[in-house]
C-alpha cells in the first residue's frame, strides 16, 4: 500500500474530537451518564411511526421541515421564518459556528460547560475566549463577563448550564441580550426542567439565538432532532449553511408528534423534577454537596471530593455516571436522574462507598 501522507489542514491533524458519552454494553447496567430521560416518548410519537408509509422513503424529504416548523413556531408563539430545524442540536451548533466564527471572529464561552463548543471553535480556527464561573458561589456568572466576551463575535450562554445544572438569572441574560455587541446563543438543551427560560428574549432583541434539543424532555435521543429560534434575518442566514437535507422525513414527522404533544411533556418533566429532588435528598443524607439543579441530572461532589474514585467505585458495580477530569470538575459527578429503581441503585452503591 502507498505510504500515507495526510492532506487534512493542519488545524484537524492537530485537533482531538469531541467526546461523547460512554455508551457502554455492560449486563444489568444503570446507565446515568448521557442525561437520556427515564420515560419513552410521547405514545403520540409511537402511533406516528406505526402509521408511517415506508414506501414513501424513496422520496427526498422536505428539504426545510416546514410542517414541523410550524409546529415548532405555533408551541413557542413565534412566526415560522424564526424557526430552523436540524440533526440534533448539535446540527444547529456546527451551522452557528460555520455563521459565526473565524480565525478573525473569536467565541466567548463559560467554563465549565459543554464540551463541543471548543471543539467546533477549532474546527473554524477561531480563538475561544473562556469565562470561568465562580464555582464557590454554585457556579454563578461573573459580574464583568460583558467586559470578558467584549472581543467576541459570539457569545454562548447553556443555560441551564451542563455540566453544573445550575441557571443564571434571566435578567441577567437578558441584560447580556441588549448590551452585547454580537450574537447572543442560548443553549436551551435543559430548559424545559428550569423554573423558567428565555425563549422569549428570540423575539425582543435581534441578536438572539435559542435552541433546543428533543434528546432530553421530549425522550427522543435517538432519532436526532434539535431547533433553533432567532429574528428571520438569522434563520435565512443559517439555512444557507445546513446540508441540503438535513432532517430525513420519518425525523420529522416524528418530532412533530413529539413538538405537539404539550401535555404529555410537562407529565413527563414534572415526573423527572420530583425524581431529581428525590435524589438530591438522598445524595444530601451522604453529605454530598450539590450544585442547585435545574436540568434533569445533578452535579454533586462526593465528600472527600474525588469524583475520580466514586466514579470508578460506580462503575466496577455497574453504575455509570459522568465524571469530568479537570482541577475544579474533577471533584464532581455528573449524574443523570433515572427511575426510582436506578436513583437507589445508585444511592445503595454510593452508601456502601461512604458508609
Amino acid at each position: 500500500m502507498k505510504e500515507y501522507k495526510s492532506f487534512f489542514r493542519n488545524t484537524v491533524d492537530e485537533m482531538a474530537g469531541y467526546t461523547p458519552g460512554e455508551q457502554p454494553k455492560m449486563l444489568d447496567l444503570v446507565k446515568l451518564n448521557t442525561n437520556e430521560n427515564p420515560f419513552p416518548p410521547s405514545p403520540a410519537v409511537l402511533g406516528a411511526l406505526e402509521s408511517f408509509d415506508g414506501s414513501m422513503l424513496r422520496r427526498y424529504p422536505d428539504p426545510m421541515a416546514d410542517s414541523l416548523c410550524s409546529a415548532i413556531a405555533q408551541v413557542n408563539n413565534v412566526t415560522r421564518n424564526m424557526v430552523i430545524a436540524g440533526n440534533g442540536s448539535d446540527d444547529i451548533l456546527t451551522m452557528t459556528f460555520r455563521a459565526f466564527t473565524a480565525p478573525d471572529k473569536p467565541v466567548a464561552i463559560l467554563e465549565p460547560t459543554y464540551s463541543l463548543y471548543p471543539v467546533l471553535a477549532k474546527m473554524q480556527e477561531a480563538p475561544v475566549i473562556k469565562i470561568a464561573l465562580d464555582e464557590n458561589n454554585n457556579f454563578a456568572m461573573p459580574g464583568d463577563i460583558l467586559e470578558q466576551a467584549k472581543d467576541a463575535n459570539i457569545l454562548i450562554i447553556t443555560r441551564p448550564n451542563a455540566p453544573t445544572g445550575n441557571t443564571f438569572p434571566k435578567e441577567d441574560i437578558r441584560k447580556l441580550a441588549a448590551e452585547f455587541e454580537g450574537i447572543l446563543f442560548i443553549d436551551e438543551a435543559y430548559a424545559d426542567f428550569a423554573e423558567d427560560n428565555c425563549m422569549d428574549l428570540a423575539s425582543e432583541y435581534s441578536n438572539v439565538i435559542v435552541s433546543r434539543t428533543s434528546s432530553k424532555s421530549l425522550a427522543l435521543a435517538g432519532l436526532r432532532f434539535g431547533y433553533a429560534v432567532a429574528h428571520p434575518a438569522i434563520i435565512e442566514g443559517l439555512n444557507k449553511l445546513k446540508d441540503s437535507y438535513n432532517m430525513d422525513m420519518l425525523t420529522q414527522r416524528l418530532a412533530e408528534a413529539a413538538i405537539r404533544d404539550q401535555e404529555y411533556l410537562q407529565t413527563t418533566v414534572a415526573k423527572v423534577k420530583k425524581l431529581r429532588a428525590e435524589l438530591a435528598g438522598e445524595l444530601e443524607r451522604l453529605n454530598f454537596k450539590l450544585i442547585p439543579a435545574q436540568a434533569n441530572f445533578i452535579f454533586a461532589c462526593p465528600p472527600d471530593e474525588d469524583g475520580a474514585k466514586a466514579f470508578k467505585f460506580l462503575r466496577d458495580h455497574a453504575v455509570i455516571v459522568r465524571y469530568f477530569p479537570g482541577e475544579v470538575t474533577g471533584k464532581y459527578l455528573r449524574i443523570t436522574v433515572g427511575t426510582a429503581a436506578q436513583n437507589k441503585r445508585l444511592i445503595d452503591v454510593l452508601e456502601m462507598l461512604y458508609k
